[in-house]
């Protein structure tokens, strides 16, 4: 009990310090901006459609919270972890009388407080976005703008966590300090278009028996190794009003968290072999 304790407690201290040094963090502050950005963007774009500027509007704004939850915590893994392998600072880390797994548990949780922080703000200045791009316009679709919305978000949240998983077990074993950067990048969208390229394969391909017989035997075997994130995207429901079916969401999300907890797993047991010199 008393070990487990003092793990919890080192554990908490590295998350403490990993909220610190990624709040302050040059990368962060420039993808956050690039975020709001996208926000904006998401604004102008609703009046290129004069029917449903809204939902044009929180359609873009959705694809540009995801893809800036993503790049957060691709940075925030390669600040918190792969720049400190890089640069030894981990040593003065690793003094601690606790095991490895306890510093990346530790800056895992950083990234995740730190994640739904960026997810909540970005979140907010959507729905302003959204709001002020109507006009007062009665549209067909009306916008659902408060579970569905919110469950929408908390997707896109869950969909980073895994990929920032992933980056944090590459940190683990890699001596090239970018490589969870780019291989992070790669996973996040080959988790993404997997769904799609599943249901492509699975209707026949528009007729083309040649690319099914050439791609499925591959796809079946891709599909075990990466999940499919495209499962957590739940945006229909705010914008159509389409809700996911209770089944859907609580299995997307347990793959999610199995995920996430086998490469935790592993790469604490990467980390714990690996030798620093």
């Amino acid at each position: 009990m008393r070990s487990l304790f003092l793990w919890l407690t080192i554990m908490r201290e590295f998350a403490l310090s990993g909220l610190r040094s990624g709040l302050r963090g040059k990368s962060f502050q420039a993808v956050f901006i690039l975020g709001v950005l996208m926000i904006g963007i998401a604004y102008l774009s609703g009046f290129f459609s004069p029917r449903q500027p809204q939902t044009v509007a929180l359609d873009v704004g959705f694809s540009g919270i995801r893809f800036s939850l993503v790049l957060l915590n691709l940075f925030w893994v390669q600040e918190l972890v792969a720049r400190e392998i890089d640069r030894r600072v981990i040593l003065f880390s690793l003094a601690y009388p606790v095991s490895r797994g306890a510093f990346l548990a530790g800056r895992f949780a950083a990234i995740l407080l730190l994640s739904m922080l960026a997810a909540v703000v970005l979140g907010l200045l959507l729905l302003l976005a959204v709001v002020l791009v109507g006009g007062g316009y009665s549209q067909e679709f009306t916008l659902a703008l408060g579970v569905p919305f919110w469950s929408a978000v908390a997707g896109f949240t869950i969909d980073a966590a895994v990929v920032a998983a992933f980056a944090l077990c590459i940190a683990a074993l890699s001596t090239v300090s970018v490589l969870p950067l780019a291989l992070g990048a790669a996973f996040a969208v080959a988790g993404k278009a997997l769904g799609a390229t599943i249901a492509y394969l699975s209707q026949g391909a528009d007729g083309d028996q040649e690319l099914v017989a050439s791609f499925n035997p591959a796809i079946e075997v891709v599909k075990w190794l990466v999940p499919d994130l495209s499962r957590l995207d739940w945006r229909e429901w705010a914008m159509y009003q389409l809700a996911p079916a209770a089944a859907e969401v609580l299995w997307a999300v347990v793959m999610a968290v199995a995920y996430m907890v086998l490469l935790l797993v592993g790469a604490s047991l990467l980390f714990a072999r690996r030798e620093f010199s």
